[in-house]
């Protein structure tokens, strides 16, 4: 459930699910899963059927390879449950854990063809929300101290935002809009529509938004910046703006406004933006292309 929170995001209009409680209820996790097995045949796994006898059971670990930070067990979890519904399962490290290389972070002890069968989707889930929780991570890590924030875009899988979402909330980072509806951000292809006229956006915009919705600009440069001050804009978002055009927009605002940085931005280069005093840097790579945590399912 997307809540308004009493915290600087939710001050200026950003809606966010605050903390690390999972974004799914009982009912859509086990729906989720369900189809995940189900997309991968799981009830007629011919290998684990022609090799391991019904009443085998077995113990065995879900172990990181790598360092990391979890995120996605709940999902694991649902997948050996849903196969193996007498499977006993203890999480040795919950989501938002960092994990050195070879800790285990769940146990497992049940049928061993229910563990088998269900063992590549919870990995797919845990690997790939765990992969974007340690992106996150390392980002966070990059710029601490100067008092800016790690925010994610929308650029997320179909279907996955919530999950996606949750795993950077997860690595430290916060959420920006959730969705369309959550708050207004007026990019380059909105100003192209009305010629440029950044005051005629905004003004639109505030006659259709919810009352104390607050508005955020995009601008390519600082006259854009000065324009968008001119009308009382809420958030300035500086699109790839160089280091001292963004230092120099920075000045400008002057407090008057939430600043936020976007585009292009790398491990590299985030501490030299956040050094700048901007208040958010948002990260599209957070979500889209963020390498898989390298969990695996080791068997005693």
């Amino acid at each position: 459930m997307i809540q308004r929170g009493e915290n600087e995001l939710a001050t200026h209009g950003f809606f966010w699910e605050e903390g690390l409680h999972f974004p799914l209820t009982k009912k859509e996790t086990r729906a989720l899963v369900a189809i995940a097995l189900e997309e991968d045949d799981t009830k007629h796994d011919i290998t684990t059927a022609a090799t391991v006898l019904s009443d085998r059971r077995a113990r065995c670990r879900l172990v990181s390879r790598e360092s990391g930070v979890v995120s996605g067990l709940p999902l694991a979890y649902e997948a050996f449950e849903q196969l193996d519904r007498a499977v006993t399962i203890r999480i040795e490290h919950d989501d938002g854990s960092r994990v050195e290389p070879q800790t285990p972070v769940m146990f497992l002890s049940g049928h061993a063809r229910g563990i088998l069968s269900a063992e590549r989707v919870a990995l797919n889930f845990a690997q790939r929300l765990s992969g974007i929780a340690t992106m996150t991570a390392r980002y966070v890590d990059a710029i601490a101290g100067t008092g800016a924030h790690i925010l994610d875009t929308r650029k997320t899988t179909p279907l996955f935002r919530r999950l996606e979402k949750y795993a950077v909330r997860c690595g430290g980072g916060l959420n920006h809009r959730m969705d369309l509806s959550s708050s207004v951000l007026i990019k380059d292809n909105h100003l192209a529509t009305v010629d440029g006229d950044i005051a005629l956006a905004v003004k639109r915009a505030r006659a259709l938004a919810p009352a104390g919705m607050k508005v955020e600009v995009e601008c390519e440069t600082n006259d854009q910046v000065r324009a968008a001050l001119d009308v009382g804009v809420d958030v300035i978002m500086f699109d790839n703006m160089s280091l001292v055009d963004l230092r120099e927009g920075i000045r400008l605002v002057n407090g008057r406004a939430v600043t936020e940085a976007s585009g292009g931005v790398t491990i590299e280069t985030v501490r030299q933006i956040a050094e700048t005093g901007v208040n958010w840097i948002s990260i599209g790579a957070l979500t889209h292309s963020a390498p898989a945590l390298n969990l695996g399912l080791d068997f005693d």
